[in-house]
């Protein structure tokens, strides 16, 4: 029997169009594939419980080798929707900020976002289950993922990271890449990535599917997140690898 490839994604939204092709079949019988948030994925790369994992690229510089698996990511060019510091007041009457506990990366660029960008120095407390309810006041609260969107209505103010980094830097930015923490043969890389960029060209099924009341899902698919690894976004990863070493 074929020892199975463990492979850790994450249950956002973001991630539908990446496992769409696992969905349909592709690699079946090649990958072991398991769902949770991405702090918990970085773990289990961290620790060698599963070969490939969809994690914050935060994560790269603890690993003592890695591998970026395909010319997909979690990316932007400007607004991303989905990770925003969510506030009742304005940025400069912010003074305490809850850190969401799904994603390294996302923290990481709010630090860089709160000192180079917009100078503010408010303090910062790692949060637990449900802290979104505490934002309230000056306490604003970096909320990711799909609960970002069912934040949105909620808080009068929220500033989106991907658009804070781009005003920044001009560049694009990458929340998430496929990683390996191990060399794994050229044939299985290149299968991978063929089922990671399948749903890409089925973005309008993949949202028509979902039937998702908070937020437009094409919308999202298609002007928020920008899937393609290319040249500019691993620019940009690396400038922000640069910020947090």
């Amino acid at each position: 029997m074929i020892q199975k490839i463990k492979v850790g994604a994450v249950s956002y939204l973001n991630t539908r169009p990446l496992i769409y092709g696992f969905e349909q079949g592709m690699m079946q019988g090649e990958i072991d594939l398991v769902f949770d948030f991405p702090a918990n994925i970085a773990r289990q790369l961290l620790n060698d419980e599963i070969d490939i994992g969809l994690v914050p690229v935060a994560v790269l510089p603890l690993m003592k080798e890695y591998h970026i698996i395909g010319d997909c990511c979690i990316g932007c060019d400007g607004p991303v929707a989905s990770v925003c510091l969510f506030s009742d007041v304005p940025l400069q009457e912010i003074k305490t900020v809850l850190l969401d506990y799904q994603s390294r990366t996302s923290v990481a660029l709010l630090k860089i976002l709160l000192k180079e960008h917009w100078k503010i120095k408010p303090a910062l407390i790692s949060a637990e289950k449900g802290f979104e309810a505490a934002i309230s006041g000056t306490t604003a609260g970096l909320v990711i993922g799909d609960r970002a969107f069912r934040q949105i209505p909620i808080s009068k103010y929220h500033f989106d990271l991907g658009q804070g980094w781009k005003e920044m830097t001009g560049l694009p930015f990458v929340f998430a890449a496929w990683v390996a923490n191990k060399p794994l043969p050229e044939s299985f890389s290149q299968s991978f990535n063929q089922a990671t960029k399948m749903g890409i060209d089925h973005v309008v099924q993949i949202a028509e599917k979902l039937h998702y009341q908070e937020y437009d899902l094409l919308k999202y698919y298609t002007q928020n997140i920008n899937y393609l690894l290319d040249h500019q976004k691993r620019k940009a990863l690396q400038l922000f690898l640069q910020k947090i070493s």
